[in-house]
């Protein structure tokens, strides 16, 4: 989905007025949440929206984007229903901090047509061609290290897509479908534009004629077999052309409608960087078979560097945090001494290199710790080959329980996911008649769990773990292993327990 800042009127008559009316309340969600306002968002080349207008969230208090597809014919939306919603259910759990979020759908059924309404998240810092487009005009060029982090950054949704399961194939990747955030952050949009195009029929579709022309203008983005062979590598191709654009700013079109193909050799044998070239010349294969995939371009030495333990701690740090005090860097930061050597190299043949804590700054560090917790420092996941399921739901929103309503009890929903990582806390009142437990676990998907309850010295630790399982809080195979880990820490925590009491 192209979404960019909001084209106003010039001038100043009316301004305020126009304000007042691009702020009015046309239409709500069935749930209330969303309100959709009359300010319009340009968009580019996405098959079937009629239109694509601001609203409001509620719950949040952000502007999102509402979108509308239109069905004049019930019966040829009828026909495709199911499929519809299969494709939207899918949609909702695509989940990376690249990927512009899809946050909810519905269907508007009238007598003579229908609507699907999708509500997507609204990037208002515009798009990377908008971006470069100023760039270039303020006679500036790209910098290098801005490039890498912007590569990655798309490669990394793109392994993302491509390694799911199914896999997602992006079909309409350019520069105006990539968004960057006042932070830094690179999201790429129009990830489900393949995807209407193989569920919405043509015949139900309207605003062919703006579409054509940003395909004409946008042509050079597209491999040679689209249409024709479709998979991953027409989005390498694809991001080949944007990698080729960010560094030279703009692929002249010489007056043409289209960039030809002796524009982009020509801009890619500009590049002065031999890696650069080469990088950008194997995503644009003729071949489309001799194409590398996201994850070995996220391995490529123009990108890739071994990743220094600042990163990796960071990471580690960012996913573990419910076990961390909220300003930890601050704290733990203030009782260093700023002369002590944290660490030091030593040369045999001359003088070392000492770092010490006064090097570091601790804003810094927050911000870099805020960098990667926004997803601008991805870390390179070295066993993505194996393909993982788009992730599920894993509760219905507030809207969704209040729109549910069934007059008898539904089955219990079980866990699937597994647990990879467990740590529990275990303190005892005053009196030592009951123990809290506070366990928290990690999932599989990256995820985390955190559960707390009181626990008598009665209580059994299987007991404990089939109430999980009955409760979906674990999987049903985990049951022994959480069990055991409980048995030990409750036994060592009575332990303690006894030796603190003898000492008294």
């Amino acid at each position: 989905m192209t979404m960019s800042v909001p084209e106003r009127k010039s001038g100043s008559e009316g301004k305020e007025e126009e304000s007042e009316d691009e702020s009015e309340i046309l239409e709500e969600s069935p749930c209330g949440r969303w309100q959709k306002r009359k300010e319009q968002v340009s968009q580019g080349n996405v098959p079937g929206v009629e239109s694509a207008s601001l609203a409001m969230d509620t719950e949040e208090g952000v502007e999102v984007v509402w979108n509308e597809v239109l069905f004049l014919d019930k019966k040829v939306f009828k026909a495709q229903e199911e499929k519809i919603k299969e494709m939207f259910e899918n949609l909702m759990q695509v989940e990376h901090p690249n990927i512009v979020k899809f946050h909810k759908y519905w269907l508007d059924m009238k007598e003579s047509q229908a609507r699907v309404i999708f509500i997507t998240e609204y990037m208002s810092s515009g798009s990377l061609k908008q971006f470069l487009k100023k760039t270039k005009k303020n006679h500036k060029t790209m910098n290098v290290k801005a490039w890498k982090r912007w590569c990655t950054q798309i490669l990394s949704a793109l392994s993302y897509l491509h390694s799911c399961d199914p896999p997602i194939i992006h079909g309409n990747l350019t520069c105006d479908t990539i968004f960057i955030q006042h932070n830094g952050l690179i999201k790429i949009g129009s990830v489900w534009h393949r995807l209407f195009v193989n569920v919405f029929p043509d015949a139900s579709l309207h605003s062919k004629g703006r579409q054509h022309r940003d395909e004409q203008r946008n042509l050079h983005f597209f491999a040679p077999e689209y249409g024709s062979e479709d998979d991953y590598a027409i989005d390498i191709f694809s991001f080949g052309i944007c990698a080729l654009e960010m560094a030279v700013l703009e692929i002249q079109a010489n007056g043409d409608t289209a960039v030809s193909k002796e524009a982009i050799v020509n801009a890619g044998q500009s590049l002065e960087d031999p890696l650069m070239r080469e990088f950008t010349q194997s995503c644009l294969r003729h071949d489309a078979k001799l194409r590398p995939t996201a994850h070995d371009l996220l391995f490529h030495r123009v990108l890739f560097e071994v990743h220094s333990l600042k990163l990796l701690a960071a990471h580690c740090l960012i996913n573990n945090q419910y076990l961390l005090p909220e300003n930890c860097v601050e704290e733990k930061t203030k009782s260093f001494d700023p002369n002590a050597v944290m660490a030091e190299i030593k040369h045999d043949d001359r003088q070392g290199v000492q770092l010490k804590y006064s090097h570091v700054s601790p804003l810094e560090l927050d911000k870099f710790l805020e960098d990667v917790k926004n997803g601008i420092y991805p870390l390179m996941n070295f066993a993505s080959s194996r393909p993982h399921p788009v992730p599920r739901a894993l509760s219905l929103s507030q809207e969704q329980v209040e729109t549910v309503k069934t007059p008898t009890p539904e089955p219990q929903e079980t866990e699937t996911r597994k647990v990879v990582q467990m740590h529990c806390n275990l303190e005892s009142n005053e009196e030592g008649t009951k123990t809290h437990l506070s366990l928290f676990l990690k999932m599989d998907d990256k995820l985390h769990r955190q559960l707390s309850c009181d626990i008598l010295p009665t209580d059994n630790p299987k007991d404990l773990a089939s109430e999980l399982v009955h409760y979906a809080f674990i999987n049903e195979e985990d049951s022994e292993k959480v069990a055991g880990f409980l048995e030990d820490a409750i036994s060592r925590h009575r332990v303690r327990a006894l030796a603190s009491g003898a000492t008294q």
